[in-house]
């Protein structure tokens, strides 16, 4: 039986906060009594039923930093930040969730610019949670072998993710991960540099961001000869459009292929609007079959002002 969990002063006040902007109801609760000494982003999950929305927490070991890493993702959904969406599929449900799966990862990385800093800045990271955070890495993945496996994908993506977690300070901790993941780290400070040539503060920065680490990742991918994850493709990333850009056509904002990957919901294959400034899947259509009626439904698209499509397609998006 799930029960609510007693969260500190500060916990409290980022959970009155996501209330604040939430319609219903938002709880914290605990669920079991495992204490396991180390800190993963699996260690807790957000359910919502009907209007209610739960942060099930599993583990005891920092409960106010688990709780409050997920209040923060919470906070940022509701403020207005961008959200990745999986609209496609290969066709392959196995390859499907693996893409899934470090897409999510990779862009929850780039949130974490924001939610990290947003927890240092409340005081709910201390150099126990820092060590309990290096210990919840070497749990998640094996010390590497002397050379690039099928592993390296995870490895180099929880790096990362430390790294934007230690900030200016991962070199204090970095003999740890030299030792245990040398590749993965020299590539992990690569990505992590190209990610930090602009701040990650804002909306709009978030998704540049997302979208370079996309990039960055499938060249990383291509250097070792590793599959490429093709998220600029695969993922769909929320559009963030200016007044004016809302009321150009959808032709002089967007390219329009027929993409070979298929809508997951039809099984169709599904018409793709790739942001013409980052290529950036930004927008998946069901339309029409067919070389002749499909070039009619594009023309017919491109026509449209960005805002008639957005909005016809239910498709959320932000305005800057």
């Amino acid at each position: 039986m799930a029960k609510e969990l007693e969260l500190g002063k500060k916990s409290q006040s980022l959970l009155n906060m996501v209330a604040h902007f939430f319609p219903g109801d938002v709880q914290v609760q605990f669920i079991g009594n495992l204490k396991s000494g180390y800190i993963r982003h699996d260690q807790a999950q957000v359910m919502q039923d009907g209007k209610n929305l739960f942060v099930q927490i599993s583990d005891q070991t920092e409960p106010d930093f688990i709780a409050t890493h997920e209040l923060l993702h919470l906070l940022m959904t509701l403020r207005g930040f961008p959200q990745v969406y999986f609209p496609l599929t290969t066709d392959d449900s196995e390859l499907d969730e693996q893409i899934r799966y470090i897409g999510t990862e990779l862009f929850d990385t780039i949130a974490h610019f924001v939610v990290y800093s947003e927890q240092r800045k409340h005081g709910l990271v201390n150099e126990q949670v820092e060590q309990e955070f290096i210990k919840g890495v070497r749990q998640a993945i094996t010390p590497e072998q002397g050379k690039v496996d099928n592993e390296m994908i995870v490895r180099v993506v929880t790096v990362l993710d430390a790294i934007v977690f230690f900030g200016d300070k991962f070199a204090d901790n970095e003999t740890v991960f030299v030792q245990n993941f040398p590749i993965a780290t020299e590539a992990a400070k690569r990505l992590y540099k190209i990610i930090t040539e602009k701040v990650t503060d804002s909306p709009f920065a978030v998704r540049r961001n997302v979208v370079k680490l996309f990039k960055a990742f499938d060249a990383q991918m291509k250097a070792w000869d590793l599959p490429e994850l093709h998220l600029t493709d695969f993922a769909m990333v929320t559009s963030i459009f200016s007044e004016r850009q809302l009321g150009l056509k959808v032709s002089q904002v967007f390219k329009l292929y027929h993409s070979e990957l298929k809508d997951k919901t039809t099984f169709k294959r599904a018409y793709v609007g790739f942001t013409i400034t980052d290529d950036q899947n930004s927008f998946v259509i069901d339309g029409p079959q067919g070389e002749k009626v499909g070039a009619k439904f594009m023309q017919t698209t491109y026509d449209k002002t960005v805002k008639e499509l957005f909005d016809e397609l239910k498709i959320p998006y932000l305005i800057r």
